[in-house]
């Protein structure tokens, strides 16, 4: 005997219209999703200003006081008298002591009272173009000015080496930089107008202190007169560390 299933009991036989409603739906509430529009609120703040009244002040009434006119001047007396002066006055004349066209100055100067006074010429040549270099002492030997050039340089390289001192707040500061050093060679081979130029103070001293202990040098030349050579020199104060040792 075959069993036969009841229609009404079969679950499959309306899942495709089910299936097509619950996809209408799904899509229906995606729709409206993205067609939901949202809007921001501002708050409103009123501000109330409270501007009180003008008050009206009171003019108080014054009365004019009405003063006399003061009294009319004394008339002039109708007769003038005049009186003749008792005593004459002596004029004094001063005579003037400047000089005009008409003024003679006669003087005579004789030629041995006369003092011709040689001014010299101050001349700043610059290191590149000097004809003869100052020369350093120990640089007497060297005959071209590239010789001495060179030999001035490594001098001042070796004066520096020698006389470099790191100052001790420096060292306490951890302070280090580079020092431009700017001075003059003179006329007499001396070193003048030094002025420095670094990070620090202690460390421009130390800079202006190894440049001024520069020995005297022979004057520069240009066309045979001696002339004056700015110089710069930088010093670099430069605490080494460990992996530089």
């Amino acid at each position: 005997m075959e069993l036969k299933k009841n229609p009404k009991a079969d679950l499959n036989r309306n899942s495709g219209l089910y299936f097509a409603i619950g996809l209408a739906l799904s899509l229906f509430v995606v729709w409206r999703l993205f067609e939901y529009k949202t809007y921001s609120t501002v708050d409103e703040v009123v501000q109330v200003i409270n501007v009180q009244e003008i008050l009206k002040e009171d003019i108080p009434i014054t009365r004019a006081i009405n003063t006399p006119p003061p009294p009319p001047p004394p008339l002039a007396p109708e007769i003038i008298e005049v009186v003749s002066d008792v005593s004459e006055v002596e004029e004094t004349f001063i005579e003037s002591s400047d000089i005009n066209q008409e003024t003679v100055i006669q003087e005579t100067i004789a030629v041995e009272d006369i003092e011709v006074i040689e001014v010299e010429e101050e001349i700043t040549v610059p290191f590149a173009v000097i004809e003869n270099v100052p020369v350093f002492p120990g640089c007497e030997k060297m005959k071209t000015n590239d010789q001495k050039k060179a030999c001035f340089q490594q001098k001042i390289q070796e004066h520096v080496k020698s006389e470099f001192n790191y100052p001790a707040t420096a060292l306490e500061l951890n302070i280090q930089g580079r020092v431009f050093v700017y001075f003059t060679i003179d006329q007499k081979g001396a070193i003048t107008n030094i002025q420095t130029r670094g990070p620090d103070i202690s460390l421009e001293k130390e800079a202006g202190r190894i440049i001024a202990a520069l020995p005297r040098m022979k004057p520069g030349m240009q066309r045979g007169s001696s002339v004056k050579m700015p110089y710069s020199v930088p010093i670099t104060f430069k605490m080494a560390s460990y992996s530089d040792q």
